[in-house]
């Protein structure tokens, strides 16, 4: 029998080198350190805040067109893991119009359409480069008179404009509001006749205001040299010139498509 001065010398160096139960094993030690709670990190922000995510993520509460239920389930899971499959295989199904997207000529023109002007005409190179963001005065849709009171110099050819829209959280709320702010005709005319934008961005579903719809569309889209992207996420963001990257799906066929847009401080 070893001495008992022995037997406490050894105790804790048995217990230092016993193993950890399973984490799933109702007997594990106290002492065993707990597995990490895996929980990944969601940011707005990249690269130290140089780099802006201005793309509203998917979500079922978004809103949708003329709709007072939201988007609604756009993603299923037929294929788990959980349930056996090897691995897990999403299927995703919404309108090309949904949150944060771009419109093609095809949108509003049935010519353009049958003669294949789909998102994957769109030129990555007006997508794709400097841009200024402006704030609209609050209290209006966007007039000739607005756009001429923003004063946006000659050579700008990608403006976002942030509106009440952006105030009002409108892409944060499910139902569909008809009174959200937009192109009225006469802005649309003006910005085509007055500046050399070629790419406007707006904060709601739409860059046209509800009660002038297809004329403002009409007007923006006629020559194809204009790119409209709409939905995007505009607050926190501070008014200037940024480098603006935007990349729709190559979905052929299609007039619109959900895009993903970053700034670029």
């Amino acid at each position: 029998m070893a001495p008992p001065l022995l037997l406490l010398l050894l105790v804790p160096l048995v217990a230092a080198t016993a193993p950890c139960a399973h984490p799933a094993h109702p007997s594990q030690p106290a002492s065993c350190a707990a597995e990490p709670v895996l929980a990944p990190e969601r940011r707005e922000a990249h690269g130290g805040g140089r780099i802006l995510d201005i793309t509203h993520y998917y979500r079922e509460d978004m809103p949708s067109w003329e709709s007072g239920a939201g988007v609604g389930q756009f993603l299923w899971l037929p294929a788990s893991m959980r349930n056996g499959s090897l691995a897990n295989n999403s299927e995703m199904r919404m309108p090309t119009h949904t949150g944060t997207h771009v419109d093609a000529p095809g949108h509003v023109f049935q010519h353009y359409f049958d003669a294949g002007f789909d998102v994957d005409t769109l030129d990555l190179d007006v997508l794709n480069g400097p841009a200024l963001l402006v704030d609209v005065p609050r209290d209006e849709n966007i007039t000739a008179k607005t756009m001429e009171s923003l004063h946006i110099p000659k050579g700008v050819q990608r403006v976002l404009f942030r509106t009440l829209n952006t105030d009002r959280n409108l892409m944060w709320k499910k139902e569909f509001d008809t009174s959200y702010v937009g192109f009225m005709k006469d802005g649309a005319q003006w910005l085509v006749d007055n500046t050399d934008i070629k790419l406007v961005g707006i904060d709601y579903l739409s860059v046209a205001a509800f009660n002038d719809l297809i004329p403002s569309h009409l007007v923006l889209l006629e020559n194809r040299d204009i790119i409209l992207v709409e939905g995007l996420k505009l607050e926190n963001v501070i008014p200037g010139i940024y480098s603006l990257h935007c990349l729709p799906l190559r979905l052929r066929g299609a007039e619109g498509s959900p895009i993903r847009c970053i700034l670029i401080k």
